[in-house]
């Protein structure tokens, strides 16, 4: 696991081990709406390096993969952290492709995989989405974002082995 995957699956831990064994609820425990800034303050409490693009979504780079953070829907109440793999893979090997995304769709909750025809080959996606209408608590928004990093993270770093050398980066 390279430095920021280990930092987001650490994050998780540390986040489960925060977790008080009492029923008394502070703050940080209710669930407050979800916001750029909220999503902006969790990444840069771990140390990541992000930015705010054009459309006024938080992006970043996880192990030389583009990240963005969405909110969506009528109301911006769907969290969806979405990343694209670093390299275009060529039609010759979509076969192998589609099948790799229907293997890990079937077997897998997170995250959800697909391809994109993009710059004359296949772009590869993957996404979690989770619809946060009521709000999160702090702890639920870190767990969130470190599921869509790490999972995702993980689907891209099996894909060298299957498209090998052809694929662009």
């Amino acid at each position: 696991m390279t430095g920021p995957l280990r930092r987001a699956a650490t994050a998780v831990l540390q986040v489960a081990r925060r977790r008080r064994a009492d029923d008394t609820e502070s703050p940080a425990a209710r669930p407050t709406p979800v916001t750029a800034r909220r999503i902006g303050a969790d990444l840069a409490r771990r140390g990541y390096r992000f930015r705010t693009d054009d459309d006024g979504d938080l992006t970043g780079t996880w192990d030389g993969h583009r990240f963005w953070f969405l909110l969506m829907g009528d109301a911006g109440e769907i969290l969806q952290v979405r990343g694209r793999w670093s390299g275009t893979v060529p039609e010759s090997a979509r076969p192998a492709v589609l099948q790799a995304c229907n293997d890990w769709n079937r077997e897998r909750i997170w995250p959800k995989v697909y391809t994109r025809p993009e710059q004359g080959g296949l772009a590869l996606y993957g996404e979690v989405s989770v619809d946060l209408e009521h709000g999160a608590t702090e702890d639920q928004l870190a767990e969130t974002l470190s599921c869509g990093l790490v999972t995702t993270s993980q689907f891209f770093s099996g894909l060298g082995a299957l498209v090998g050398p052809e694929a662009e980066d």
